[in-house]
């Protein structure tokens, strides 16, 4: 995917002998601008934003060597402090080897001084090209005197070498944007798998044909037909950031595309990733992956001897993942490729994801273990479709061990919290393509976790007359719930962790804190609490608590009425707190909550409060079960009106009177 395929074109056309037919449906012409955008104070369609795209354009078509090239035009108004970030740009491409370029950068900024159109240019001079590693580049600049009220504006042609992928396009930003207006013209012997992503129509969508002719080293012209299309989307809201959503690149409204076949004329075909078998297949032989498989790595042999000397492929596993995980530093830099390799990178301790999780493969590879590197994307990056074969979609590598039809391990070395027994929760509801190079077999696999994460909470306490609850809970955390709680207490400390478990909630205090098998992953992790809560409210004669203790089921993250992306919790979950509360003698219960269960309509969700008291003791029991952990944007109402209900299950009070 990273090679290039410019030679095949040789077969084709000579000289570049006649000029490129460009595409462009202009908006407002560059450096010209309406004074009424300069006097423009809000949006529209989105009051409270801080800025505004005015428009954005893109003009796609291919050059006679065939080579993608695209026009941009942006502009972008400012309308207050919070605004003025959006003059700090970043256009990030890949240079390296996949020969993706970048020229004729302009820009400049509007202002209104004194009833005037003031222009001010972008100073070249403050344009600088960042390396972030051997393929990827960034162009980095920032706008001079923006305020509120500025407009800024920017083009810039970006060319991508031939027979690559169409950069993807996006209607949607982080701030509302007026116009989005994206047209290309790609020839006929282009056949592109094109994936959309919008649930918001087109204001406007035309296709039409136009034939052309390229020179050609014979003199005879070759004619062929250009596909043109052009879709414009007007007034689209920016992308909310919701509880729960999966990444941004998930949600956006956008096009994508994957070059599937290229087919010339003269009967010449040729086919590209358009299986996932060939994605393995290119994998396998790139030289920064399939390459680095069989890579010495300096000292391994002892690290393989001892592993060698354990009884089970478990023991192995446990032993090799936590010598690399504890041997490397993540640079926190995920790619499906390596930068440096894998043996440069274990000689510095330091490398990216891929070079991390490759060393681990090699090491286990070489102790016995049956393995295999697999891609896969994290949550962040975007859930991989396995319906569209693109090597793009992965971000990272990872190790696969089969261990039954039932059983495998998904291994990560990159968290120095990780477990060797958890799939990493970042990864789960998306799909890895294994690569088995040996028998070149290349398979897709989904990444789920079947089981509840479990969160088990016991507390004991007494109520004071004086108006203070006594007590000690434990906290048996499981699965991600126990790594979450780990890697919190050693990044943070003890202090910042036990405001953590007191959850903003000031009248809790915590006196002690016992952590127990935080060393040991097959066990949960058991949290001791001593702890003292002022009951605010209270007086002589009412006492009012509680007994949803240490459960951070407290706020409701679901409190807007509508919603524009998918709920993903990314797994199942499990929650069982109960309470038993001693009450002080000469006081009897005023209002004692019900028991009661709540469930979904498809009974996805289930919450039981069980309610019990005897000889001046109150047991309270509360019970959240998970059934899946993906809702569809369609289903929030339901959502919505459940997780209403569950929080005032939740955070009822229990009245005490006096007698």
């Amino acid at each position: 995917m990273k090679k290039t395929f410019t030679a095949l074109l040789v077969l084709f056309m000579g000289a570049n002998t006649s000029q490129a037919q460009k595409y462009v449906s202009d908006i407002m012409p560059y450096g010209k601008i309406d004074k009424a955008d300069l006097e423009l104070k809000s949006c529209d369609f989105e009051k409270d934003a801080n800025a505004m795209v005015l428009f954005k354009k893109g003009d796609l078509y291919y050059d006679d060597n065939l080579n993608i090239v695209i026009q941009h035009h942006k502009r972008i108004k400012i309308f207050n402090e919070a605004g003025k970030k959006q003059a700090d740009v970043r256009i990030e491409f890949y240079g390296g080897n996949r020969f993706e370029y970048i020229t004729g950068l302009q820009g400049e900024i509007f202002n209104l001084v004194d009833g005037k159109v003031e222009i001010t240019k972008l100073d070249k001079k403050q344009l600088f090209t960042e390396n972030v590693d051997k393929i990827t580049q960034a162009l980095v600049f920032s706008f001079p005197n923006v305020k509120s009220g500025s407009v800024i504006e920017y083009r810039y042609t970006q060319t991508v070498n031939s027979l690559s992928d169409i950069p993807s396009w996006f209607f949607q930003e982080s701030i509302p944007v007026k116009t989005s207006d994206w047209s290309t013209a790609i020839p006929e012997w282009f056949y592109y798998n094109v994936q959309q992503r919008s649930y918001k129509p087109f204001s406007n969508y035309q296709t039409t044909t136009q034939s052309r002719s390229l020179g050609v080293s014979s003199g005879s012209p070759l004619l062929f037909i250009d596909n043109k299309t052009q879709y414009v989307m007007t007034n689209v809201p920016a992308l909310a950031k919701e509880p729960y959503m999966t990444s941004e690149i998930d949600n956006r409204q956008g096009l994508y595309y994957h070059l599937t076949t290229f087919r010339p004329p003269a009967g010449f075909t040729q086919s590209f990733s358009d299986s996932w078998a060939k994605v393995g297949g290119i994998l396998s032989d790139d030289e920064d992956f399939g390459a680095q498989l069989k890579k010495k790595l300096l000292g391994e042999a002892a690290i393989v001897d001892k592993a060698k000397t354990l009884k089970t492929d478990a023991e192995k596993i446990a032993y090799v993942f936590n010598e690399v995980k504890n041997t490397m530093k993540w640079n926190n830099v995920d790619r499906w490729y390596t930068n440096d390799g894998t043996s440069k990178a274990w000689e510095k301790k330091t490398g990216n994801s891929t070079e991390i999780n490759l060393i681990l493969y090699h090491l286990l590879k070489q102790s016995g273990v049956k393995a295999y590197p697999m891609v896969v994307s994290t949550r962040s990056h975007g859930k991989v479709n396995p319906s569209y074969s693109f090597l793009y979609q992965f971000n990272r590598a990872v190790v696969y061990v089969p261990v039954d039809s039932t059983k495998n391990y998904v291994l990560d070395a990159t968290n120095k919290y990780n477990s060797y027994l958890e799939t990493p929760a970042e990864l789960l509801g998306s799909s890895g393509l294994y690569i088995d190079k040996e028998n070149k077999q290349y398979d897709m696999l989904m990444i789920n976790r079947s089981t509840p994460v479990r969160q088990v909470i016991v507390v004991n306490a007494e109520i004071k007359p004086e108006g203070f609850m006594d007590g000690t809970a434990q906290i048996s955390a499981f699965s991600y719930n126990r790594l979450t709680c780990i890697e919190n207490y050693k990044t943070n400390g003890e202090k910042k962790y036990i405001d953590y478990l007191r959850d903003n909630n000031n009248s809790l205090s915590i006196t002690s804190l016992k952590m127990d098998n935080m060393d040991v992953d097959s066990l949960p992790l058991t949290q001791n609490v001593a702890f003292k809560q002022e009951l605010t409210g209270s007086d002589k004669n009412y006492i009012y608590f509680n007994a949803n203790l240490f459960s951070s089921l407290h706020n409701n993250p679901f409190i807007n009425e509508s919603r524009v992306t998918d709920i993903d919790f990314g797994h199942l979950n499990n929650y069982n707190v109960t309470a038993l509360i001693k009450i002080p003698a000469g006081y009897a219960f005023e209002a004692l909550p019900k028991t009661m269960s709540i469930i979904m309509p498809d009974e996805s969700i289930v919450c039981r409060r069980i309610v019990a008291q005897e000889n001046g003791t109150l047991m309270v029991r509360y019970m959240i079960n998970y059934k899946k952990s993906l809702f569809f944007k369609d289903s929030y109402p339901d959502l919505y009106a459940f997780y209403k209900k569950m929080h005032e299950l939740l955070n009822e009070q229990i009245v005490l009177k006096k007698s």
